[in-house]
């Protein structure tokens, strides 16, 4: 395998930003992989990222699935598929452009070169920033973050952040198959696993900016998942 660099992409009715993004992320100094999780979009997703492999043979994967599933059972899918794969530094990120894809080189470093385990684009370290977001918003995320740090006692700052970099070594270590969260609970419960387990988390700083085509998929749902989750993932077994 000529990379050993993969970037899995959940996705479902992103027909307005995959396509840009693919290409955006191929286009980058540093050679990536990729890997479309598609969870049965409706509006044609899958159908365009079928014709980007006729392009990008060998480097633009899909794995698709019927229905939507859940974002943490599309990246614990997207992990195993890339354990057999053979990558060593895999990504998560969004399709929305919500995280910059210049920023995977960033996060590559602080694993590659900066002794990191797991790396995470951070909202809420000196040089991270929101943008496009009211006020309300931000102080909701960003209480939600003190709170989380507050009930696992993790020196993490933005521990709800989907934007990470892990190295082969945490994701086989991590008993993926007892990870119980979907939502954004699913990203305090990898961190906080991955903690325990004694390996090094670095922040990156990153500008998040909200997506500007397509529609969130954020929920009250998922937020309750969040708020009510750290109690059971600080009380689970290893």
């Amino acid at each position: 395998m000529s990379c050993d660099r993969l970037v899995i992409i959940p996705t479902y009715n992103e027909k307005e930003n995959i396509e840009k993004m693919v290409r955006t992320v191929f286009s980058l100094p540093l050679t990536f992989h990729v890997l479309i999780i598609d969870d049965g979009s409706p509006d044609g997703t899958a159908d365009i990222v079928k014709r980007l492999q006729e392009e990008f043979k060998d480097t633009l994967h899909m794995v698709e699935r019927e229905g939507k599933l859940g974002l943490g059972t599309a990246y614990i899918r997207g992990f195993n598929w890339a354990l057999r794969g053979g990558y060593n530094f895999i990504f998560e990120m969004d399709a929305d452009f919500s995280h910059n894809p210049k920023d995977l080189i960033r996060l590559h470093k602080a694993c590659s070169e900066e002794g990191a385990d797991l790396s995470v684009g951070s909202r809420y370290v000196k040089g991270g920033s929101v943008k496009n977001w009211d006020y309300k918003r931000i102080l909701l995320s960003f209480c939600a973050s003190w709170y989380v740090r507050l009930i696992l006692w993790i020196g993490v700052k933005d521990p709800t952040a989907g934007f990470v970099c892990y190295k082969r070594e945490v994701l086989e270590k991590i008993a993926l198959k007892k990870i119980q969260f979907i939502g954004y609970a699913f990203q305090i419960e990898m961190k906080y696993t991955a903690l325990r387990h004694g390996f090094k988390l670095k922040e990156v700083p990153i500008a998040f900016i909200d997506r500007e085509l397509g529609h969130s998929k954020m929920s009250s749902k998922i937020f309750r998942e969040a708020l009510l989750g750290v109690w059971i993932i600080k009380n689970k077994e290893l």
